[in-house]
């Protein structure tokens, strides 16, 4: 874990904005954050495990956000996780809890639901 009491978060985002804002929303919160393009650059960064959580957009280009966590979890890799999605996306259902999914929270994501989830799911500091 990092410095900061495991309460780094990973975000992985298609969409710069959304990734910027995620990532200023979190650390204005005391997260510290590193964010993803894509589950591709996650997976091959190869350090998901030194994440508290992840935060991942279901419709993702190439590989999905589900079958990013489901390889993650073929690894070993059990960090809780927090799928986003866009209102006209449809859920992953049951196949997400089976992942691991924590939460589905629809985009536009609201800060404090956000938050809240992310204190649920990591450790508190010290």
């Amino acid at each position: 874990m990092s410095g900061n009491g495991g309460r780094l978060v990973f975000v992985v985002d298609d969409d710069e904005g959304v990734r910027a804002s995620t990532q200023a929303l979190l650390e204005a919160s005391g997260f510290a954050v590193r964010t993803f393009a894509d589950a591709e650059q996650l997976l091959s960064a190869g350090t998901a495990k030194e994440a508290g959580c992840i935060i991942l957009e279901q419709d993702l280009s190439g590989i999905t956000g589900l079958e990013m966590l489901e390889a993650l979890r073929s690894q070993g890799v059990r960090t809780p996780a927090i799928m986003v999605t866009s209102a006209t996306t449809r859920l992953p259902g049951p196949r997400a809890t089976d992942a691991g999914i924590a939460i589905v929270l629809r985009k536009p994501l609201a800060g404090e639901g956000l938050e809240d989830w992310l204190n649920r799911l990591l450790p508190q500091p010290a």
